[in-house]
């Protein structure tokens, strides 16, 4: 040997306390292993309200509301889920939709909040229904639009309920609209007056 003493790597010492009641120190700083599952400490995911370093962080969403739309977004049905396929990641004109986004009391199906747009996925029981006059109700003041497309046009025909969805962000479908395939709730205004109040009251 060349005369140095051995390296001795940084352990834990698990041993007991050593005469006179007072216990080793650990060579490694508390905290440094993560604990096992079995130990009852779990991780923080992202988004469960706390940050990198372990502070709490404020959540935009009113409280309760992220787990309602979670399991509405599990709820959902198939032409739903369709639909979320040509809409997310912007693959729709560039245009970023949220699903499941709350307004108030009520949640919409998804909405654009660039563009104040409400799409809803319904069947043909939702045609005249009172629930949904009372949500147009709601959301018209909060300067939102609302666009109700049925369930079998997205299941038959999703490029063309696309196409329709495109034409209310651009302002070519511009005026209240009740057809066989649609309907529109519109609601005037001008997208950059209300986007100053919105920055304005942030």
């Amino acid at each position: 040997m060349n005369g140095r003493p051995p390296l001795r790597r940084a352990s834990l010492d698990t041993s007991p306390p050593i005469d006179g009641g007072e216990e080793r120190r650990e060579l490694m700083p508390a905290g440094s292993l993560p604990l096992p599952p079995e130990w009852g400490e779990v991780a923080p995911r992202s988004g469960d309200g706390v940050g990198e370093a372990g502070h709490a962080t404020r959540s935009r969403r009113k409280a309760g509301t992220t787990p309602r739309a979670r399991k509405l977004r599990q709820a959902g049905n198939q032409a739903e889920a369709l639909l979320w396929l040509e809409l997310k990641a912007r693959k729709l004109g560039g245009h970023r939709f949220t699903r499941q986004f709350s307004i108030g009391p009520f949640f919409a199906d998804f909405a654009c909040r660039e563009k104040w747009l409400v799409v809803e996925v319904d069947g043909h029981r939702h045609a005249d229904s009172p629930y949904d006059r009372r949500r147009d109700d709601f959301m018209r003041p909060q300067g939102y639009s609302i666009l109700r497309v049925w369930n079998h046009d997205v299941l038959k025909q999703r490029t063309s309920v696309c196409e329709t969805i495109l034409a209310a962000l651009d302002g070519r479908l511009a005026e209240n609209t009740a057809a066989s395939d649609l309907r529109l709730v519109f609601t005037p205004h001008s997208f950059d007056s209300i986007s100053s109040k919105t920055d304005l009251s942030s």
